[in-house]
This record gives structure tokens, C-alpha cells and sequence, in this order.
């Protein structure tokens, strides 16, 4: 069985370019803001960005904890430096300990869920003060699978990547020049001390991205992913993984009690010509 996530890079490239420059002037704005995090999904976001609005309208930010590597700042600051782009580097351990302190039992994922809450929070105070919008830097993979903190680093305007596996995140950053040590470097939240995402996970991103590939583009059926040589277990933690978060991936419902309810009967503006 042959499972291509192979992408034409230079027309991806063109394409989520002037997806960013659209979505942006759309909004009446041609400056972004993102959070550089040292891995390869922000690096490539920041890459595109640039390469959208000019480095001069774009701004990144480092937004370290304690317990952060000093290879993700060191690779974040790679990165700024490569594209001379403005940059901050905002310390969010006063913020985050501010309430982590007061629960000293609390669990690493409780104290994860903080920290990217706090950098939600950091995001979106610099995008006002900079006028610009906040890009998302999350993957299809990491969509799919939930694997981010709902109103925290999920939280964006826009997001160029996230209908690209890591796989085609790889693929991409290498046609757009980002530096090796990043693309090589295993995938991190960067929560805590050795944490990285395939440990957390369970499993690795080549092996999702090839079973959500056939679950979701190809839309095979679980037991046709099974029969395609997919082990039963990790089909069916994929899958329940989709299902339980698929929370995350649409906007809160609301309850409708009238004709036309935001988000269901009315959506934009059409209707009045504008």
C-alpha cells in the first residue's frame, strides 16, 4: 500500500504566502504576530509570514518558562535572526507560577495547560500593541489529534499549516531554508525538562501522520485500516483520540432558540449587501 503525503512544495509555498497576505489585508491590518517556539512548525509559519508581509511586519515572540530548554531559545532566536525580523523575548514564569504555586500538587499537564494559556495571553496583548494578527502554528496532525490546549497555543486569527501533516511540515520548511538543526531536533512542547511530543503521544508522528492520512483524505473506514496493516490498538486510539477532541476543532455551540442563530442561521454579513 502506497501512502503519499508528498506535496509540490513550490506551489504550497505560493499558496499559503498569499493566504497570509489575504487574510490579513482582509482585516484592514499587514502586520502578524506569532509565538516562536524553537520547533519547526513555528519556524516554518515564520518563514511563510515573512515571506507574505515583509520582515518589518512581523513580530515574534520567545516566550520561555523556567523549565524551558535553552535550545528552543536558542533556535527560536535562529530563526529571528535568520529573517531579521523584529523580536521579544517575554518571560511567562511570574505569570504562570502565580497560580501554579497555589495548587503544589498540580499535574505536569494542569501546569502545561497554564503555561500555554499564559502565552495565549502574552500573543494577544502584542498583538494589539503591534496591529497585528495572531498566526497559528499548529499541524494537521496535532489538530487532528487534539494535541494542543484549547484556547492556548490553539488560539489564533489564522493559520497558514494547519491542514499539513508534520510530515509535509518537514517537507516544506526544508524548501523554505529553515535551518537543519530544527528541522532534525525531536518535536517538543517544550513543557517540561526531556518532555517530547511522541513520548507523550505514544507514538510517533510518521505513524499518525500515515493512518490519519487514509482515516481522513482517504476516508477509510477503521477496519479498512486495519486490513491495510494498522495494528487494531493504535487504530483504535487514533481514532477515539479524533472523536474525544473533536471539541477543540469547531467553534462552542450555541443553544438555538430563535430563527437565526449566530453561527448556524447567520453567519456574515451577505445578506445586507455588505
Amino acid at each position: 500500500m502506497n501512502i503519499d503525503l508528498s506535496i509540490n512544495t513550490d506551489l504550497v509555498r505560493d499558496l499559503l504566502t498569499r493566504f497570509i497576505h489575504s487574510e490579513i489585508t482582509r482585516a484592514g491590518l499587514n502586520r502578524a504576530v506569532l509565538g516562536l517556539s524553537g520547533g519547526i512548525d513555528s519556524a516554518l509559519v515564520a518563514y511563510l509570514t515573512v515571506e507574505a508581509l515583509g520582515a518589518e511586519n512581523v513580530l515574534a515572540l520567545r516566550m520561555p518558562y523556567k523549565s524551558s530548554s535553552q535550545d528552543s531559545l536558542d533556535h527560536a532566536q535562529l530563526v529571528s535572526d535568520d529573517l531579521k525580523m523584529p523580536s521579544l523575548t517575554i518571560p511567562i514564569t511570574a505569570m504562570a507560577d502565580g497560580l501554579i504555586d497555589k495548587f503544589p500538587e498540580m499535574s505536569k499537564i494542569r501546569q502545561g495547560n497554564i503555561m500555554a494559556r499564559c502565552r495565549m495571553i502574552t500573543l494577544y496583548d502584542q498583538s494589539e500593541a503591534f496591529r497585528g494578527l495572531v498566526v497559528g502554528t499548529g499541524n494537521k496532525t496535532e489538530i487532528l489529534l487534539g494535541y494542543s490546549t484549547l484556547y492556548g497555543d490553539s488560539a489564533h486569527a489564522l493559520n497558514p499549516i494547519g491542514d499539513m501533516y508534520k510530515a509535509q511540515i518537514r517537507q516544506l520548511s526544508k524548501a523554505v531554508g529553515v535551518p537543519q538543526p530544527i528541522i532534525d531536533k525531536a518535536p517538543s512542547a517544550d513543557l517540561w525538562a526531556g518532555q517530547t511530543d511522541e513520548q507523550e503521544l505514544g507514538f510517533t508522528y510518521e505513524e499518525a501522520d500515515r493512518l490519519l492520512f487514509l482515516l481522513v483524505d482517504q476516508r477509510y473506514s477503521p477496519e479498512e485500516c486495519v486490513e491495510a496493516g494498522f495494528e487494531p490498538k493504535f487504530v483504535e486510539t487514533v481514532v477515539n483520540r479524533i472523536r474525544r477532541n473533536h471539541f477543540k476543532r469547531v467553534m462552542p455551540p450555541v443553544a438555538k432558540i430563535t430563527s437565526r442563530t449566530v453561527g448556524y442561521d447567520f453567519l456574515y454579513l451577505r445578506d445586507w449587501g455588505t
